[in-house]
C-alpha cells in the first residue's frame, strides 16, 4: 500500500514536469499574438486566481484545522518572491523570442546547479560534486549555445540570466516557506507578477482584446495548467516522495520541453525550426547529466569512496 502511494506521488510529480515542459511551447506560441509583458501579466493573474480558488476550497475542507498565518511575513514573502518571479519570467519570455523551446528548457534548469553554488555567498560548504556538475554544465552550454563564430545568441543569454534570477527566487522561497503557507506565498507572488507585468505592458506594449483572444489557448495553458495545476501537483507529490527523487523527476521538465518543441514545429504549431544539431543534442545531454549529478545525495559518493578504500 505504501509503495503504491509513493508511485502515485511520483506520477503526480512526473505530470507536473510534463506540464511545465509543455508550457515552453505555449509561451513561445503566445508571442505570435502579444508582447512578452502582456503574456506574462495575464497568465500570472490567471495563475493567481486558480491558486486562490484552491486555497479557498482547501481551507473550507480543513475547517477549524487551519493553522494560523503570520500575514506580515506572508505578504512580505509574496511581494519579494513576486519581484524575483517578474524579472525571471520576463527574461525567459523575451528570450523565447530569439531561441528554441528546447534550448530554453535546458538553460533554465541550470538554476538547479546555481542554487548550491550560491551557498558560497552564505558561507555554506559546496560539495565537490557540485563543482564537477558546474564544469559539465558549462561544457554543455558551450555546445548548446555557442555558434562557430563564438557568439552567444541573444535569446540564450536572456534565458541564462533568467536561470540566475530563478536561483534568487528559489533562495527566497527556501527562506520564507518554512515560516508560513507556501501556497499562499505562491498565490501572492503570481498576483504581484501579474500586476507588475500588466502595468509594464500598458506602458511598453499595446495590449488589445484581439491579442488576448488570439492567444487564449496559450494563455489558458500557461495560466491554469502551468501556474495553477502543476504547482498544486508539486505540493501534493512532494509530500510522499524523497526530495532527491522529486528533484530528479521535476528536472525532466527540460526533456519534455525539447520533445514538445520539436513535435510542435513538425505539426506546424510553432513557426521557428526547433530541430537541434548533433552538437546541440550533446550539449543537452551534458547539461542534463550535470543537473542529475548535482541532485544525487552526497552520501552516495562518500559510501562509494569508503567501499573503494576498504577494498
Amino acid at each position: 500500500m505504501k509503495e503504491n502511494k509513493k508511485l502515485g506521488h511520483s506520477l503526480l510529480l512526473l505530470l507536473a514536469a510534463f506540464i511545465w515542459g509543455m508550457a515552453f511551447v505555449s509561451q513561445s506560441k503566445g508571442m505570435d499574438y502579444m508582447g512578452p509583458l502582456t503574456f506574462n501579466g495575464v497568465r500570472s493573474l490567471i495563475g493567481a486566481v486558480v491558486l486562490l480558488s484552491y486555497i479557498l476550497i482547501r481551507d473550507r475542507i480543513r475547517g477549524t484545522k487551519n493553522k494560523k498565518i503570520d500575514w506580515n511575513i506572508t505578504v512580505k514573502a509574496g511581494f519579494f518572491c513576486g519581484l524575483a518571479l517578474t524579472v525571471a519570467s520576463t527574461l525567459q519570455q523575451y528570450g523565447l523570442q530569439y531561441t528554441t523551446v528546447g534550448k530554453a528548457g535546458f538553460i533554465t534548469t541550470l538554476y538547479i546547479i546555481f542554487v548550491p553554488i550560491a551557498g558560497v555567498f552564505f558561507r555554506r560548504k559546496v560539495p565537490g560534486i557540485v563543482w564537477i556538475g558546474a564544469v559539465m554544465a558549462a561544457a554543455g552550454m558551450y555546445l548548446l549555445c555557442m555558434t562557430e563564430s563564438l557568439v552567444l545568441g541573444t535569446g540564450d543569454l536572456l534565458v541564462f540570466f533568467c536561470a540566475i534570477v530563478f536561483t534568487a527566487h528559489i533562495l527566497l522561497v527556501d527562506y520564507f516557506s518554512p515560516k508560513t503557507d507556501g501556497v499562499i506565498i505562491s498565490c501572492i507572488q503570481f498576483a504581484v507578477c501579474g500586476f507588475l507585468c500588466t502595468g509594464g505592458a500598458f506602458v511598453l506594449e499595446n495590449p488589445t482584446w484581439q491579442q488576448l483572444q488570439g492567444g487564449a489557448g496559450a494563455l489558458a495553458y500557461a495560466g491554469v495548467l502551468s501556474c495553477g495545476v502543476a504547482y498544486t501537483l508539486q505540493i501534493v507529490g512532494q509530500n510522499g516522495v524523497n526530495p532527491t527523487v522529486a528533484a530528479l523527476l521535476l528536472s525532466l521538465e527540460s526533456v519534455f520541453a525539447t520533445i514538445s518543441g520539436w513535435i510542435a514545429y513538425k505539426i506546424g504549431f510553432l513557426k521557428t525550426d526547433q530541430t537541434m544539431t548533433e552538437r546541440q543534442i550533446a550539449g543537452c545531454i551534458l547539461v542534463f547529466g550535470a543537473v542529475i549529478l548535482v541532485q544525487l545525495p552526497a552520501k552516495w559518493f562518500h559510501l562509494k569512496k569508503k567501499e573503494t578504500e576498504n577494498t
